[in-house]
């Protein structure tokens, strides 16, 4: 009986010695050593190839010291791993370049920096960034959009607060990408990206997704009293204010756009229970729908179709009243 439980520890050591050189491959694809690009096909082969001959000599001699190389080389990299910490000082893409904060006295904020750009494609717009002030006790709504850019399960979440004089802000928890550089979901999971807190106008952040870059995006207003919508909005410039003191690694799974908001949110009602949905951004109105959370149709189907907006933001483009004209309803839209 001793023979196949050896076999069955051997087999299972193995499957555990691929996946974790797996993820070191993966980390040295996405951090090459030195950020230099051309080491990461050298790095990773290398990597690769230590694992493989690993495992042979491993299954060959069926001896425990053979692993010792291979327990080195990762010992090195985890250690190595450890020291990478993100940071504020890189060369950031525009639109990213700047992040909120703000200043609170009595019912009136402040904020610094809130990106109203004039976008014309990806590559080619107008920068403006604004000093703006709202008074919270003029707030009279929160909305949540869904912007869809890779399948129905994973989609972006922005939270939109609306003010008694019809203007809007947005928040968006983001990557803090650098200039000329792409976002990879999988790069999300190693450390590649820092985050980011933006404030912008909904012309800017919403229109960007559906007329620039071709997203398809939906809109909810959230039932939410007033006392609620200032806390979140609060918790939004706490969250801009600790991002700004200690910058944070963004990761595609963990600390993303959705969970980010949903601790925040949980900060304010604790009860607000763990799910699924979360993690697959593109459920979320569904998660908020059953949670009662989501104001319009009791009927899902109704409101999602309701909530539709991309269309209407097409149509609306740089009008000047945007925010009304993408939520008037649609014409087949149910009352």
């Amino acid at each position: 009986m001793r023979k196949p439980w050896k076999t069955f520890g051997r087999v299972a050591a193995s499957v555990a010695l691929g996946l974790a050189s797996a993820w070191g491959a993966l980390v040295l694809w996405f951090q090459p050593p030195f950020q230099l690009a051309a080491l990461r096909v050298p790095a990773m082969g290398l990597w690769v190839a230590l694992a493989a001959v690993t495992l042979f000599w491993w299954w060959r001699l069926q001896r425990a010291r053979v692993l010792l190389p291979w327990a080195a080389a990762m010992m090195a990299l985890l250690l190595w791993w450890g020291t990478l910490q993100p940071r504020h000082d890189r060369v950031w893409a525009d639109d990213v370049a700047r992040m909120v904060t703000g200043q609170v006295h009595g019912s009136v904020v402040t904020l610094d920096q809130v990106r109203n750009f004039d976008w014309r494609s990806d590559d080619d717009y107008t920068q403006r960034w604004e000093r703006r002030s709202y008074d919270l006790d003029q707030l009279r709504s929160v909305d949540v959009a869904l912007s869809y850019w890779m399948g129905p399960a994973i989609a972006h979440t922005l939270v939109s607060f609306g003010f008694a004089d019809g203007r809007y802000l947005t928040f968006s928890i983001e990557i803090r990408k650098e200039r000329g550089e792409q976002f990879d979901a999988i790069a999300g999971f190693f450390r590649r990206y820092e985050t980011v807190l933006i404030a912008a106008d909904e012309r800017d952040i919403l229109r960007v997704r559906t007329n620039v870059r071709g997203e398809d995006m939906y809109l909810y207003r959230l039932n939410m009293p007033q006392s609620t919508m200032r806390s979140l909005f609060l918790s939004y410039l706490d969250e801009g204010a600790q991002l700004k003191r200690t910058p944070r690694f963004y990761n595609t799974l963990t600390a993303n756009c959705t969970t980010i908001v949903f601790e925040m949110a949980r900060r304010i009602d604790t009860a607000l229970p763990l799910d699924w949905r979360l993690l697959a951004s593109g459920y979320l109105d569904r998660y908020l729908f059953d949670l009662g959370a989501l104001a319009g149709p009791q009927q899902f189907a109704v409101l999602r179709q309701a909530a539709h907006i991309t269309a209407r933001a097409h149509a609306a483009d740089r009008a000047p009243d945007y925010s009304a004209a993408i939520r008037r309803p649609a014409p087949s839209a149910a009352p």
